[in-house]
């Protein structure tokens, strides 16, 4: 049974920002500073302009097929088998990308808060939640990152805001840092924390307005994008790149060094932590989701509900495969540069490819006539 085109642009947008802001808040400003040095913020804003790149060719496809999915229309555009492959590899690459989100989460959580409970119960705990929230519609899944939303920008925005009573412009200068190389792997690494955004592709074909799915994909981008890029800012000017390289989570620390004016509230972190459980709910679900449907296409199966529970084994030993936190966030930043080959360059060369072969059939269109 087909979907029905029930899907606004502002679901969209809620969509895409609430998929996009996720687990990679917390050691954003660590990987920025590794990076850049007090660059950290320039080398945001060009992983921010890599991701934004990717999301405006994933969208300009998704417009010119606004019937399928790119798990379909890759098989129209370079032929069946090829397709079915680079399929494949985006299926497994969302798999892993959605174990390695719940693994990220799982260790957080078991670090800073729950301290005896083991790491296995909380990433399975997630992944189960996830698996059952994937089991709706597509309408369903669209008014749960329209609630999130609000709940995920509003606190964020307030720690960012009043924590900079606590900024030091010096620690910002010079604002060119580190070497180019560094720089450029460091964008890369940042760019990849935006690969959910892959799930324009599944959204387009059910939106009421295909042609306006790039003016969501704009402004989920400005949003997502204005606030990791605020993050940094705010974690930089507060503690300084050497303190930074010293910590895992910064933009944590931040909220915990944050309070409220009068001392309504002294530690923002429980607060922020709540509302960033939520943010790697979303983003999970989304991922999720995502790895489900395309397998549903992929087969060509009339509904994702079945496999729901079948993937989730999987994914959960795809999460408990890093032996350590170390071996864990290289895993993360290797498995993200990768991936931009399938969430950027493959869409791209998509793009040429569908654009040459339309050129071809109206030039011998042009010339039977």
């Amino acid at each position: 049974m087909k979907d029905p085109r029930d899907i606004t642009t502002l679901q969209a947008t809620t969509i895409l920002i609430s998929t996009i802001i996720g687990v990679g808040v917390l050691p954003l400003p660590l990987f920025a500073v590794r990076a850049g040095e007090t660059g950290a913020p320039l080398v945001t804003l060009c992983g921010i302009g890599i991701a934004s790149v990717g999301l405006f060719i994933m969208t300009k496809l998704g417009i010119r097929h606004p019937n399928k999915t790119i798990i379909t229309y890759s098989e129209d555009i370079i032929g069946k088998w090829l397709g079915k492959f680079c399929s494949i590899c985006v299926i497994v690459f969302f798999a892993i990308l959605t174990g390695l989100a719940a693994r990220e989460f799982g260790t957080v959580v078991t670090t800073a808060v729950l301290l005896e409970t083991p790491l296995e119960v909380t990433v399975i705990v997630m992944l189960l939640l996830a698996a059952i929230s994937a089991r709706n519609n597509i309408n369903v899944f669209a008014y749960i990152h329209n609630f999130y939303v609000p709940i995920i920008l509003a606190p964020v925005l307030i720690v960012i805001a009043v924590s900079l009573k606590n900024a030091n412009v010096l620690y910002l200068r010079p604002f060119i840092g580190g070497s180019f190389e560094d720089a450029f792997l460091g964008a890369l690494t940042i760019a990849a924390l935006f690969q959910g955004s892959f799930v324009i592709t599944l959204i387009i074909p059910v939106m009421k307005q295909p042609k306006k799915a790039m003016k969501a994909s704009m402004w989920a981008m400005f949003i997502s994008g204005g606030l990791y890029l605020l993050i940094v800012v705010a974690t930089v000017a507060v503690f300084g790149t050497e303190e930074i390289k010293q910590l895992f989570w910064p933009t944590l620390e931040l909220a915990r060094t944050t309070s409220l004016p009068g001392n309504i509230l002294q530690r923002l972190d429980v607060i922020f932590l709540s509302v960033w459980v939520t943010a790697v709910f979303t983003t999970i679900f989304a991922s999720y989701y995502l790895t489900i449907y395309s397998i549903k296409q992929f087969v060509r199966l009339q509904d994702h509900k079945m496999l729901s529970y079948f993937i989730l084994p999987f994914v959960y030993v795809l999460a408990m495969l890093p032996e350590d936190i170390f071996q864990m966030y290289k895993i993360i930043e290797y498995i993200g540069r990768i991936g931009l080959s399938l969430t950027v360059l493959y869409p791209m060369f998509l793009l040429i490819l569908d654009v040459l072969k339309s050129k071809r059939r109206q030039n011998s269109g042009s010339k039977q006539v």
